[in-house]
Formats: structure tokens, sequence, C-alpha cells
């Protein structure tokens, strides 16, 4: 009796082995990042890529597994890589953002990255955190469900990745640098592209026009991702309608419609049937302009792939065009009337005994300072009239080693003052922020809501898509001017809102998202437009560790980036007093 209990304990703890590795792989990947020459709109440019492949290679695990990156970086010029949209519970050592979690990779050196994902399931992606070096470095994260499960929507026969992205024919981090420096406005892209391609509309592209290749009556997965710089998108299927399944990782209820609008960092899943006459259909992306009306030198390029049906017909003298259903670049409401229809697509654990309210205004400023007797104009961006200044240790280091003046811990829950956000008359002295790195710290287990009001400072408002490392957000609320605090909570959707971890708030308006802080870290918090960034629209949150070692953060791995000082520290420190005090 007493061998086979002791052979059923044994069994069942084989079986509960087993189980794990089912259930929880490993897996290894080596990213070499080097230059390469590309070809795109008849000229000819060296990039950084990463195992030669632009876009870059695609990672593919299971819902709960853990990836090992090792990053060479072969290239000329310091890099990370942000792995968009992954938690990374306890693990912010592995997030990437420059001078926030690491400092960053130098040219010959390596770092190994360990992602570990947890309930996301669906589509992600993976790119560089470093100036903007994620014009050309990115690649997409595919995330099956867990082993013996499957997607709760209509299984597709078969699926693809469309990765939409920006392209420049000169060295952008080049021209950034110099923008920055003398206060000029940030790059504008010359074209947009699918897969790597701007397609046929562009010049000395047609060639190269991605194509995807369906059988007629079959049902696909479409994973589509938006890589591009400065620039949220409507994107639309010649002919075809989609169905939206999936968003930032998380199941929405299947929404069936001609359009969507994605934004900078955002994925989303959509269920495409091949059920129209074989034939060749364009699939094509345009801006959605939210800036100045008066501002027209943005990217008009639209983008475009093909959907060709397989089979033997006649093809047509160019592809069908979405005509009808591709929104024109500064339809407005045809962005609000996407959005608002977006719900989770089971009820979620919404947060609603709230121990931390913020208000945060997002805004374009101006800064002025004194050069030699000469006052400069510099553009800048902020979160709550503050400014992000990049420390050389990064913060979480600067944390977890309790390293002094590297940042403070007073981030505002509430702008300086309240006024008429959207005003197209707003003062003068509204334009300049103050500068900082200052971060918000909240305690372990927190339920925060977060309102934020589109600013209209410079009469520059526009949509900001809103990312939150190391977290997925409740996106409970959204509208139209200035945020009510008595008339807009009624509106609140606080049982199926979306769960998305970059959250659109729209021109001229407000936005409110919940999340619970349960992940111990260091987290960055910013705007997705990468001009806003380089600007400062951004801030940190610092979660707290909770009572027990397995809710507090990991300690560091033995091969962190090693930090820089600046080449002349006194320089450096003088430049920025004087930039604070003006």
């Amino acid at each position: 009796m007493a061998f086979k209990t002791m052979s059923l304990l044994l069994l069942m703890l084989l079986a509960g082995l087993l189980l794990c590795l089912v259930e929880a792989e490993v897996h290894y990947h080596d990213f070499v990042v080097t230059k390469k020459n590309y070809t795109r709109l008849c000229e000819t440019k060296s990039i950084l890529v990463v195992n030669d492949q632009f876009p870059g290679p695609t990672i593919h695990v299971r819902k709960g597994d853990t990836v090992f990156v090792n990053v060479y970086n072969y290239g000329d010029i310091q890099i990370t890589l942000h792995w968009h949209g992954v938690k990374q519970p306890r693990n912010s050592w592995s997030d990437g953002p420059e001078y926030v979690t690491q400092c960053p990779i130098q040219p010959g050196n390596n770092f190994t990255y360990e992602v570990i994902f947890s309930d996301e399931e669906g589509t992600l992606w993976w790119h560089a955190h470093s100036d903007w070096t994620r014009n050309t470095v990115h690649g997409a994260i595919v995330i099956h469900p867990a082993e013996g499960t499957i997607s709760p929507h209509v299984q597709p026969e078969a699926e693809e990745i469309l990765i939409l992205g920006s392209w420049y024919t000169y060295d952008v981090n080049l021209v950034v640098v110099e923008d920055l420096a003398t206060g000029s406005d940030l790059p504008i892209s010359d074209a947009y592209t699918i897969n790597g391609q701007p397609g046929d509309f562009c010049n000395c592209s047609k060639e190269g026009t991605h194509r995807w290749s369906v059988d007629y009556g079959k049902t696909y997965l479409l994973r589509i991702i938006n890589a591009v710089m400065n620039a949220e998108l409507f994107f639309s299927i010649a002919g075809h309608n989609m169905t939206l399944v999936n968003q930032d990782a998380a199941y929405l209820k299947p929404l069936v419609t001609s359009y969507i609008v994605i934004g900078p960092g955002q994925t989303m899943n959509v269920l495409v049937t091949a059920n129209q006459s074989p034939g060749q259909y364009y699939m094509a992306g345009r801006q959605y302009y939210t800036d100045k009306p008066i501002f027209t030198e943005y990217d008009k390029t639209n983008v475009t792939a093909i959907l060709q049906y397989n089979g033997d017909y006649d093809p047509p003298t160019a592809p069908y065009f979405p005509n009808a259903t591709l929104p024109s670049f500064a339809d407005y409401n045809a962005g609000i009337s996407f959005r608002n229809k977006l719900r989770s697509l089971t009820e979620g654990d919404v947060p609603k005994n709230i121990t931390t309210k913020m208000f945060v205004t997002a805004e374009q400023n101006q800064l002025f300072y004194n050069v030699s007797g000469d006052v400069i104009i510099s553009l800048a961006a902020s979160l709550n009239n503050v400014t992000w200044i990049n420390p050389w240790v990064d913060v979480l280091q600067a944390y977890y080693k309790n390293m002094s003046g590297f940042y403070t811990e007073d981030f505002p829950d509430n702008p300086p003052e309240f006024y008429d956000f959207v005003s197209e008359h707003l003062l003068v002295n509204t334009t300049q922020p103050t500068m900082g790195t200052k971060v918000k710290v909240l305690e372990y287990g927190e339920e925060v809501e977060m309102i934020f009001q589109s600013s209209n400072v410079l009469n520059a408002s526009e949509d900001h898509p809103m990312h939150l490392h190391g977290h997925s957000l409740y996106m409970i609320g959204a509208g139209g001017g200035v945020f009510d605090f008595e008339e807009d909570p009624k509106s609140y959707n606080l049982v199926d809102p979306p769960y998305i971890n970059t959250a659109p708030l729209p021109r001229d308006g407000w936005m409110v998202v919940r999340f619970r802080a349960l992940n111990p870290g260091v987290w960055l918090w910013h705007c997705h437009l990468e001009r806003h960034y380089s600007w400062g629209m951004n801030t940190v949150l610092i979660v707290k560790n909770g009572p027990t070692p397995e809710t507090s953060l990991r300690p560091p791995p033995s091969n962190m980036p090693v930090c820089h000082p600046p080449v002349d520290i006194k320089q450096e420190t003088s430049q920025s007093s004087q930039l604070k005090q003006n």
C-alpha cells in the first residue's frame, strides 16, 4: 500500500512538472545589430537592422513563456531594446528605455534581456528605445494561447503580420540631434511603409510592394502593428470588412468595421474573410491628422500593400483602392466614432477603490534660455508643465541603490493651475515649462485613476497615444473639451472598458484610465509620438515593493550596461541649472 501511495505521489509530481514544462517554455534568441544598405524612394542609405532584417525578426511565444534575447551592438550608435506591452513582472531591469531602466548598450558591447510574459495574449512588438533608432529597429511579438487552449474568436486558417512604419531618406538620428540643439521642429517622414515597403504610390517602390496571397472562402488573422514614429493611421482593405478581436494583446468584443484607427505603439488583430471576387485589393493606410489645420506639411503618403487572391483570373490593370472606406486625413469624426465602439470581450476587474487620483495635462511648450547673450527659443513638451530631463545614471539603478541627485519624487498630481485648456487664446506664460527629472511614487497595491487633459498651448493640441510600461490600463472614458469633474465621471465605462497599454488622448479633449500598482519597479509613462517624447512629454512611475519577496523588485542581473558620466560634469550641471533657472 505504501508503495502504491509513493508511486501515485511520484506520478502526480511528474505530471505537475510536465504541466509546468508545457505551460511555460523558455526561448533563446541572438539579436545582432548592424548597419545595412537599403534603397527606398529612389535613394540608398545605411540603416541599423537586427539580424540583417527590416523589419526585424518576429518572436513567437505562448502565453506565460520567458524569452532571453542576447543583443550584440555592432552598430555605430548606442542602443536599448524595449518589449512594448510586455508587463515584465518585477523585472524593470529588462524593460529597456534608456536612462530610465538602463544605460545604453555601447557599440561593441552586448546585453541579455530576460523578457517575461504573463497575461498577454495576441500581438505585441519590440523596438529600440534610444534616440529615434526604433525607426528601423523593430519587430513583431506573436503571443499564442497557452498549450491546450485556443483564442475565443473564430479560428483562422492562416495569418499575416503587417508592420506600419516610417521612412526617412536621410539619417534621421543625426537630423534629430541637430534639431534638438537648435530648437527646431523635428523631422517629418518621407513616406510610410508596410513591412518595410512604401507601396505602389511612392517613387521607385512598385516592385517591392508587399503582397499577401489568400484563397477564396478562407478566414485569416491579420496582426497589425503601428511602428510609425509620429502618426496615427487609418487603415482599410478595399472590398473587405475586418473584424477587430484583439488590441494590445487583450481580447475585444468582435467589432465588424471597414477601417481601423491605430496609433503609434498600438497593435490590433483583425479577422479577414476572403469573400470577394478573385482579384487584387489594396490594403491602404494614411495619416489620421489631428494637429493644427493651418499646418499642411505632414506626410500625406498613401501607403499600400496588396491582398491578392490565388487562382486563375485576369488581373486588373490596378488593384482596387478603398476609396469608399478609407477616411480622409482629418476625418476627426471617423477617429472618435471608431474608438467609442471598443469594448473588452469580458467584464474587467476595473479598480473602484481609488487611492491615488491624478489630473495630468499634456502640452507642447517653448523654452527660453540665454546662450552668450542671445535668447534661444526651443520647442518642448510636458506633462503637468514638467519637461523630463534624462539623468546620466538610469532612474532604476539610482532607485535600487538609493543614489541621490538623479531624480526627485515630486511629479505633481495636478497642473500648476486650471484654466480653459482648449482655448485658442491661451496666455504666453502658459508656454514655459519647468525642466526636471521628477517621478511619481506609488505604494504597492494602490488603485490609480489618471485623468489626462489635452492642452492647446501654442494652439498645438493633437492626439497623444499615452503608453505606460509594465502595466495595462482600463480606459474607462474619453471626451471632448475640458474635463468636467461633476458630469464626465457619469459616463465612465466600469464594466467592459478596453484593457490596453497605449491609450489615445484626443486633441482638445480628455481621457481617463485606471490601473492597479501591482508591478514593483521603475516604469516609464510617455507619449508615443517620438517628437513629443524627445521634447520631454514623459515621466516615471516608481511602484514600491510589496510585503513579500514575491511582490518585490527582483535584484539586477550581473551584466547591466555601464553608465558613463558626461564628458564635462561641471559644464553639464551648469547648463542644466541655467535652463531650470530660465
